[in-house]
């Protein structure tokens, strides 16, 4: 056995699960030497992540058996190839091969249900056990055996008699069942050291969710609740649910400017590192136009940005960015700014907080843009939760000093506007953007709502996007009524940007 040693404090030695991420939400993994549930209907991955524990134990060159009452080892080798695996080093053991239970001379099998073929099923397990002494088993499945037994009576005892018979051997067991039963069997719940819970999701659009929940751990401290994970191909890979109190950090300082004399104006100088800031207003308003600005100005000083796309595909927000004479390509192929695209259908927000973490801490991101929030919250089964994560998400971003830049689209045009879901107490600036109409010509004005960090002008200015960029004009001064999108002028003058005003 090749278990971690015990610890200074007296913790017993811990067993890798085989599973970065559900070693993460454990704490190190699996105690030594105790049994484990891991239930899940048909299709949640319960098989993959057993073979993955396994697989573990023959990397550190223990012994390791897989006893199987329902998949033959040709069925195993299938998906063990599928992920890129080989079965070299895993003993698998049928109990029944399914050529012997169709046997007419063999009629007396462990599939019938007496109390012969019950005992004799414990029995081969008891003595292939001691045969080969392993370090690691996983026992597939308990529906099986519950066939067997017939009443829960019977079969609660032959799980305290595996359980007993397990435990003097020194030996870390992961039980399977498929929760093929009619009710929940908390008998088990009792009886194993830690149960692990798979399941699996159908959403009205898209792929199907996955999420892994630690039911039980008897002793044991760990991650609570559910977390996203999805199978590929190498296995499961798991995203433990991101909580931003444990990356505490010192407060970032500094603050970072979008490129855009006016703007950083508006902004009383520009964003403080570690704050976010809500782009808020129309569709076609200019909000994506906006924050690729922050990203190319984060690039210009060095710094790595990230703009998730969930709206547009990568070629049409280059295409666009060469237009207004955002200049891109020569930052993205110098490694400082990545565009990646979202598919909110096939992406859980679980694994989306984890793209985002390790972009911060393995790339080094200084700057993230999330275009847009909308695209956000179709990733999710209901809008409550997406507060909730985005909560987590942007104070783990600001502990961690990075610039955040989520770009929100309400619905209208002009006048009363509304808007999907009400982020905007979770941000520290508010930008809003909109649409106002003057003399037969529909512009554009933006202001600054909302700044917790500091000081920010409350004018309203106008902004165009074009050719030449992006340009913010002086205050709106002697207008009324902007943001209706009609204003009343009172002045002599027309304090507008001209069609040819430099940037």
């Amino acid at each position: 056995m090749t278990a971690q040693p015990e610890t200074a404090d007296g913790d017993p030695p811990r067993v890798s699960t085989g599973s970065t991420g559900l070693d993460h939400i454990l704490g190190g993994g699996f105690d030594a030497n105790r049994l484990y549930l891991c239930e899940g209907r048909p299709g949640t991955g319960k098989t993959t992540l057993a073979l993955q524990f396994l697989l573990d134990g023959v990397r550190r060159g223990e012994r390791v058996l897989y006893i199987s009452l329902s998949e033959t080892e040709r069925e195993l080798s299938l998906v063990a190839k599928r992920h890129g695996w080989s079965l070299e080093g895993i003993t698998v053991f049928e109990l029944v091969p399914a050529e012997a239970s169709l046997d007419p001379s063999r009629e007396l099998t462990v599939f019938h249900p007496a109390e012969i073929e019950l005992n004799e099923t414990t029995q081969l397990v008891f003595d292939r056990v001691q045969a080969l002494n392993p370090a690691r088993i996983v026992f597939d499945s308990l529906s099986e055996l519950r066939l067997l037994a017939q009443n829960s009576l019977r079969y609660r005892r032959q799980i305290l008699a595996l359980k007993h018979f397990f435990t003097g051997r020194d030996c870390t067991v992961l039980m399977l069942d498929d929760m093929s039963s009619k009710a929940d069997d908390l008998q088990l719940h009792s009886i194993a050291h830690g149960v692990v819970f798979l399941e699996q999701i159908a959403i009205d659009y898209g792929s199907e969710r996955r999420r892994i929940r630690v039911v039980k751990m008897r002793g044991m401290p760990f991650r609570g609740g559910y977390h996203d994970f999805a199978i590929r191909r190498g296995g499961l890979e798991i995203y433990p649910r991101l909580v931003a109190a444990e990356h505490r950090g010192p407060p970032a300082t500094g603050l970072v400017g979008s490129g855009k004399t006016g703007l950083d104006t508006m902004l009383g100088g520009g964003l403080d590192r570690g704050t976010s800031m809500l782009l808020l207003g129309p569709a076609g308003v200019g909000k994506s136009a906006l924050s690729l600005t922050y990203a190319l100005a984060a690039a210009e000083r060095g710094e790595h940005a990230v703009v998730y796309a969930f709206d547009e595909g990568r070629s049409t927000i280059l295409t666009r960015a060469a237009a207004l004479n955002i200049p891109l390509e020569p930052a993205i192929e110098a490694g400082l700014i990545r565009i990646q695209q979202i598919d909110p259908a096939e992406l859980s927000p679980g694994e989306f907080a984890h793209l985002v973490r390790s972009t911060v801490e393995e790339d080094g991101a200084r700057v993230i843009v999330i275009d847009s929030l909308n695209g956000y919250l179709s990733a999710m089964p209901d809008e409550r939760f997406l507060i909730l994560q985005m909560h987590e998400l942007l104070s783990y971003l600001g502990q961690t000093g990075v610039l955040t830049i989520l770009v929100l689209a309400q619905h209208g045009l002009v006048g009363p506007m509304q808007t999907p879901v009400d982020i905007s107490y979770l941000s520290d600036a508010v930008l809003m953007l909109r649409y106002f109409e003057f003399e037969g010509v529909v512009r554009r004005a933006l202001s600054v709502v909302k700044k917790r960090s500091g000081p920010h002008e409350r004018s309203i200015r106008e902004f165009r996007i074009g050719r030449g960029g992006i340009s913010v004009g002086p205050s709106l001064q002697n207008f009324s009524g902007i943001f209706t999108g009609a204003p009343q002028y009172s002045g002599t003058g027309a304090p507008l940007l001209a069609d040819d005003e430099p940037i």
